[in-house]
């Protein structure tokens, strides 16, 4: 039963992360940087704390006498998270959610499973496997096997997004994703994919945090919002650096005093987006709690978002105007994927 459940958070985690970007695709008039900011404000500042005070009361006094080592790790790997979120964003803009998706994510899968173990490789925890401690274990030459599957899949959807680019006319381009660009896109991805996997990385840093939280008499399936709050500060000082500094160079501030922009409603939708990317670390907190495996937990979140994202591309029509070969190599760099997180997946469940 606790296995159903685990699978069913990770579920709605993955829908809400799979389908967050769709409210900004409502904002009007506003620049990027503009509306990015906006829901960063919901999805770093606002939520979190409110989330860990309906779960953890006292959250803000665990992580006040938190031990500094952790809570600059913690931080440490949220500004890191913080660039692959921002590239993220980018990854989306440039190639669309069905194609950006695919690749940033798989990146994702493999490094969030891995980084970890090489953490503590070099910083030797109780109870944390180091990376040789996976390697040596039999699963281990399934999770190669699925790393090299990934990279496979990884290619096989770059090259559909190429053989996109060459056929469809800027005009089509732009009605499926309106600033469609393999270069910068795949640029963005590729960073977005191997940063993002910082956020499993920063939960494992913030553990120690979490386990107060449980002896304290918190719930455990809510025990990682402690961790969050501290996670996502550094997730938003590294977006908040940037969008301010790009709202500045394009004097794009002044978005917000334009005459007839519908200020209430690109709030509205900015903060319906960044809610809904918090979300996602939600109920992935609440899936790892019930299926008690990091890695395994991970890379089952992460083949939610890409089937969920992937299901909002043909919806959205992003591959319209592609010839039948196009089509039929994302779709196969997306099962290519797929399959290689099951293997990463099966091989960390290997004893």
């Amino acid at each position: 039963m606790n296995a159903l459940l685990g699978v069913i958070f990770h579920w709605i985690g993955g829908f809400a992360s799979g389908s967050f970007y769709l409210p900004f695709k409502k904002v009007k008039d506003w620049h990027w940087e503009i509306y990015w900011m906006v829901g960063g404000l919901f999805s770093w500042l606002i939520v979190p704390p409110l989330a860990a005070y309906l779960t953890i009361p006292n959250f803000a006094e665990i992580i006040a006498n938190g031990e500094m080592a952790v809570l600059l790790r913690t931080y440490g790997f949220g500004i890191l998270w913080g660039i692959g979120g921002l590239t993220y964003g980018l990854g989306v803009r440039y190639l669309g959610m069905s194609l950006g998706n695919s690749v940033m994510l798989g990146f994702c899968s493999v490094f969030g499973a891995l980084l970890p173990a090489i953490f503590f490789q070099f910083n030797p925890m109780e109870g944390k496997e180091s990376i040789s401690d996976i390697f040596h274990k039999s699963g281990g030459i399934t999770i190669l096997i699925g790393i090299a599957i990934c990279v496979l899949g990884i290619i096989i959807c770059g090259r559909a997004g190429i053989l996109k680019e060459k056929e469809m006319a800027d005009d089509q381009k732009q009605a499926s994703v309106q600033e469609f660009n393999i270069k910068k896109g795949l640029t963005a991805a590729i960073v977005s994919g191997v940063l993002s996997a910082c956020f499993n990385f920063g939960i494992e840093t913030g553990k120690p945090l979490a386990e107060k939280a449980v002896e304290l008499g918190c719930n455990p399936l809510f025990q990682n919002n402690v961790s969050y709050v501290v996670l996502l500060w550094g997730g938003l000082t590294t977006n908040f650096i940037w969008c301010i500094g790009l709202a500045l160079k394009n004097k794009s501030f002044s978005d917000f005093g334009k005459n007839g922009v519908p200020q209430v409603s690109n709030w509205l939708f900015s903060a319906i987006a960044g809610t809904m990317w918090f979300l996602q670390f939600f109920f992935y907190g609440m899936g790892e709690s019930k299926l008690g495996n990091g890695p395994s937990s991970w890379i089952l979140h992460m083949s939610f978002i890409i089937l969920i994202s992937n299901f909002w591309g043909v919806i959205l029509k992003e591959w319209k105007g592609t010839s039948k070969k196009t089509q039929w190599t994302i779709g196969t760099g997306i099962a290519v994927i797929l399959i290689s997180i099951v293997f990463v997946g099966l091989g960390n469940t290997q004893a």
